[in-house]
């Protein structure tokens, strides 16, 4: 099964985006560009970053990858979304690792920070990485998913 892989930017990631979305599908990744398609300095991250994380909510993609300047603010929306992990990583290690020990689905990357070499090294450690089987992990995956559903109810309740 080829892995589908939702990938989208704004304007300070567009560069980068551009170089990584033909490489993802040489390398057999089934790529849903979620935008931007167009280099536009007044688009704004939150509306990539919701696209991504709702495909990956929603099963149409198994991973997502968001890239603005710096890659905080793509995460910071993408974590809004419940059921989407969100991670800004600029190391191998917490690429793959963030996967493996905490079942990270969105990786996120600033343009401004790293260069495309390094990003598909990122990329490579993020999308063959598996989930551990390790009891531990799934432990903890499952006290994140229980404080995730009482902010969602909490947030009802207020709200009514």
């Amino acid at each position: 099964m080829t892995l589908s892989v939702a990938l989208g930017t704004d304007h300070g990631g567009f560069s980068l985006k551009t170089e990584l979305l033909p490489w993802l599908q040489g390398q057999g990744y089934n790529v849903l560009d979620m935008g931007a398609y167009a280099l536009d300095p007044d688009d704004d991250y939150p509306d990539c970053s919701e696209l991504v994380a709702q495909a990956v909510t929603s099963g149409e993609a198994q991973r997502g990858i968001l890239v603005c300047g710096s890659g905080v603010g793509v995460c910071i929306v993408a974590n809004k979304v419940p059921g989407v992990r969100a991670c800004l990583c600029h190391d191998i290690y917490s690429a793959r690792q963030g996967v493996e020990h905490d079942d990270m689905n969105v990786l996120c990357l600033g343009a401004l920070i790293i260069r495309v070499e390094l990003a598909k090294e990122l990329l490579t450690a993020f999308l063959s990485a598996q989930f551990s089987s390790k009891e531990r992990y799934h432990r903890r995956l499952q006290k994140v998913l229980a404080i995730e559903s009482k902010s969602i109810i909490g947030k009802r309740d207020r709200t009514g």
